[in-house]
C-alpha cells in the first residue's frame, strides 16, 4: 500500500482533476490507520489494474503536459497572489491609473455598425435608433490588454457578437473601458471595483427604461471581475438583482477570498454560471458560481493549448461556440467532483448544456471534455 497510495495521489495531481485533491493529500496522514491501509490497499489495486482501461495514452500524455507546462505557471500566479495580498494588507493598493467613467463606453455593435455611447449618459444608448427596448440586451466586458483599441483585445468581442447576431434577438453591447484595465497588471485589478461600480450607476439608469429581467452580464478574465463587481453595486443602488452574470474564466491573480478584491461570486445574480479553462494560472480555480463548468478537468492548459494565454482564452472560444444556435448543447456536463469520476461513470446525473443554453437552475460543479479545436463540442445538437 505504501507504493501504491503514492500512485493514486500523483495521479490525481497530475490530471487536475480532483476539486478537493490539496484537502485530501493534506489529510492523508491523519486518517492512515491500519484498518484502513488494509481498505485502500485492496482498492488501489482495484484501480491500478483498471489504469490501462481509464487512462489512455493520450490522456497520460496530458497528464504529463499539465507538469511541465502548467505547474510552473502556476507557481508564478501563485507568487503574484502573494504580493497581492501584501499590497492590500498594507493598503498599498492605489492604481496609479485612476478611473474616470468619462473615458469610458457603450460600444453598441449591429450588422452594419458600431456606436460609441459614453458611459456617463446611458440614456444616449437606449435613445439610439439601433437600440431595441423590446429586445433582449447582452453586455459584455473583457479582461487586461483587451480593450476596444487593440485587435487582440476586438476578438473575443467580435466572435461573441458574431454568434448573437447568427442566434438573433439580442441587443449587444460591449464596455470600452479605455485604459483602465490595459496598464499594469496589479493596477488593473485594483481598478475593477471602481469600474464595475461606474457599470452599475450607468444600469441603475438603463433599467428605468429596460426591463432588468432582459440584462445578461458576460465577463472575461478582469472583465468577469468587473460584472461580479458591477452586479454587487447594483443591489446596493436598487435592492434588484441582474437575472444572470457569466464569468468566463475569472482572473486568479490578486483575487482571494476573504480580501478585498474576492471578485465574482454566487449571489452577484440571481445566478452565476462560470466557464474555467485556465485554473490556478490566470483563471480561478475554485467553485465561486452558481454552477461552475470545468472543461477537460480542473486544468491549468486546455487540449490543443501550449500557453496560459491560448487555455485562458478558451473560456470565451467555448462559451462563443454555445450561443450559436445549432451548438447550444454541443458542450454538455455531469455533475460531478471529478472528470476522473466522469470517465469512471460514478457520476450519472442529467446532463445539461454550458454555455448560453445552461439553465438557471444549475448548482454544482460540472464536468466535461471538449475537443481542442473547434467544434469543441463533442455532442452535437440535442
Amino acid at each position: 500500500m505504501t507504493k501504491s497510495l503514492p500512485i493514486i495521489l500523483l495521479l490525481l495531481a497530475t490530471s487536475g482533476d480532483a476539486v478537493n485533491f490539496g484537502r485530501l493529500s493534506g489529510r492523508v496522514g491523519q486518517v492512515f490507520t491500519k484498518d484502513t491501509a488494509t481498505m485502500l490497499g485492496k482498492t488501489a489495486k482495484g484501480l491500478l489494474v483498471s489504469v490501462p482501461t481509464v487512462f489512455s495514452p493520450k490522456q497520460l500524455q496530458n497528464f504529463a503536459k499539465q507538469s511541465i507546462l502548467g505547474v510552473p505557471a502556476e507557481a508564478i500566479a501563485g507568487t503574484v497572489n502573494k504580493l497581492c495580498s501584501m499590497a492590500l494588507l498594507s493598503n498599498a493598493t492605489e492604481s496609479k491609473v485612476s478611473v474616470d467613467v468619462d473615458k469610458m463606453n457603450y460600444l453598441l455593435l449591429t450588422e452594419d455598425q458600431n456606436v460609441s455611447i459614453p458611459l456617463a449618459k446611458p440614456e444616449l444608448l437606449w435613445g439610439n435608433a439601433l437600440f431595441n427596448k423590446e429586445l433582449e440586451t447582452v453586455i459584455l466586458v473583457t479582461g487586461w490588454k483587451t480593450n476596444i483599441e487593440w485587435d487582440r483585445g476586438m476578438k473575443p468581442i467580435k466572435s461573441i457578437f458574431n454568434a448573437y447576431h447568427k442566434r438573433g434577438g439580442y441587443n449587444f453591447i460591449a464596455i470600452d473601458t479605455a485604459n483602465f484595465v490595459d496598464t499594469l497588471y496589479t493596477w488593473s485589478a485594483f481598478n475593477t471595483n471602481d469600474i464595475g461600480a461606474k457599470l452599475a450607476e450607468g444600469l441603475q439608469e438603463f433599467i428605468k427604461t429596460v426591463d432588468v429581467d432582459k440584462i445578461h452580464l458576460i465577463g472575461h478574465s478582469l472583465g468577469a471581475q468587473i460584472v461580479g463587481a458591477a452586479g454587487r453595486h447594483f443591489q446596493a443602488l436598487t435592492s434588484k438583482m441582474i437575472p444572470r452574470i457569466t464569468g468566463l474564466d475569472p482572473a486568479n491573480p490578486c483575487f482571494n477570498e476573504g480580501e478585498a478584491l474576492s471578485g465574482i461570486y454566487r449571489g452577484d445574480a440571481d445566478f452565476v454560471d462560470i466557464i474555467h479553462s485556465n485554473s490556478m494560472v490566470l483563471g480561478k480555480r475554485d467553485p465561486i458560481g452558481d454552477a461552475d463548468f470545468y472543461p477537460n478537468g480542473v486544468v491549468s492548459v486546455q487540449p490543443g493549448c501550449m500557453n496560459p494565454a491560448c487555455s485562458h482564452a478558451r473560456a470565451w472560444r467555448l462559451y462563443a461556440e454555445t450561443v450559436y444556435p445549432e451548438s447550444e448543447n454541443s458542450m454538455q456536463a455531469v455533475k460531478c467532483n471529478s472528470l476522473l469520476a466522469v470517465r469512471l461513470g460514478s457520476c450519472r446525473g442529467k446532463r445539461i448544456p454550458m454555455g448560453f443554453a445552461c439553465p438557471k437552475t444549475a448548482k454544482g460543479n460540472y464536468f466535461l471534455e471538449t475537443n481542442k479545436d473547434s467544434p469543441y463540442g463533442k455532442d452535437g445538437n440535442q
